[in-house]
């Protein structure tokens, strides 16, 4: 059975968008047997997590990738069925190559600050990116210590 897949990458000015809940276009490329047989270009509407989660869902997109990406939205994404490729950089027309040929793991295509095993990305907000508090893993798997202010050891009158 041969299987033809839709191929969502969010776009502007000819590169992958840096951050997809803002994004302006999709391509939508259709891939069959690891070749490109037809692209659209479609404007983006949706300005919520909701409506762009429809949106992607009624294009029929199997696999989305895009830059950066919010977690309601990535889940509101995987829960309708498309897998979502974050953390993806890079001209368009050379993602979409990748993709295809297997190779868009490649460092060359991780947005800058962002690490290929860990699945995070420096400098982010919140949770990505942060250091760990007191006990819990580094991304050694060991617990992280917190120090004493003032450098002093317990019992010594500091």
């Amino acid at each position: 059975m041969v299987f033809m897949m839709r191929v969502a990458i969010s776009q502007w000015q000819g590169r992958v968008s840096p951050v997809f809940d803002v994004a302006g276009n999709l391509l939508i490329s259709e891939v069959l047997e690891g070749r490109e047989i037809g692209r659209q270009e479609i404007a983006l509407i949706g300005t919520d997590a909701i409506e762009r989660t429809r949106q992607v869902a009624q294009l029929q997109a199997h696999v989305l990738i895009c830059g950066a990406i919010s977690s309601p939205l990535e889940m509101a994404l995987s829960s309708a069925g498309v897998r979502v490729i974050p953390r993806t950089c890079g001209r368009v027309e050379d993602v979409l190559r990748a993709f295809v040929s297997g190779r868009l793991a490649e460092e060359a295509f991780l947005m800058p600050g962002c690490f290929p095993m860990a699945g995070s990305c420096q400098g982010g907000r919140g949770h990505v990116g942060r250091k760990p508090g007191a006990g819990e893993r580094n991304g050694r798997g060991r617990k992280s210590r917190t120090r004493r202010r003032g450098g002093g050891h317990r019992g010594r009158g500091n």
